[in-house]
């Protein structure tokens, strides 16, 4: 009974998850994005980059979050660096999205999971990804991981967190 038990919970997304963690370099993707481009996070090296998984798009928190992020972009590009945000939803949904609260960084289609899989974010047996941010310094690595996120205060704690990470390199 324990065994069946285990493997359902490691089914559904509630076992060890392979998550990178803060020094790791982070897992390398290339993806479909919106604006007919494909990201490949390589290609941003010397660039910070806030990379955000979120659940779905057009749902209430992600709304929120992406609006705020939006709020903000100017702000935090200011710090170097690059906002792309993540989820499962297809290209087309993610092209809505985009240009519905007119979100002036790029949206990925994770439709196959490969990123969400790297990154150890999949939810409940791989239906979402779940709201997790990862902040990549300039040479590859993660610097921070946000596992707890307020959507309504993301681009803040991405500013703010954003801010000391640099001021702690120039020391």
């Amino acid at each position: 009974m324990i065994p069946v038990l285990l493997s359902m919970l490691l089914l559904f997304g509630f076992g060890k998850d392979d998550m990178p963690r803060v020094g790791d370099p982070a897992p390398d993707f290339e993806a479909q994005a919106t604006g007919g481009k494909t990201i490949r996070l390589s290609d941003l090296r010397g660039h910070w980059v806030v990379l955000y998984f979120y659940p779905k798009s057009f749902t209430p928190g992600c709304t929120t979050e992406a609006c705020t992020l939006r709020d903000a972009y100017e702000k935090i590009q200011s710090l170097g660096a690059v906002i792309l945000g993540v989820s499962l939803d297809d290209l087309e949904t993610q092209e809505r999205f985009k240009a519905e609260y007119k979100l002036p960084f790029d949206l990925i289609s994770d439709h196959d999971k490969k990123i969400a899989k790297a990154y150890g974010v999949l939810g409940m047996g791989g239906l979402y990804a779940k709201r997790v941010t990862f902040l990549i310094d300039p040479e590859g690595r993660i610097a921070h991981i946000f596992e707890k996120v307020d959507p309504a205060r993301h681009d803040r704690d991405v500013y703010e967190t954003l801010k000391k990470l640099q001021e702690t390199a120039k020391s």
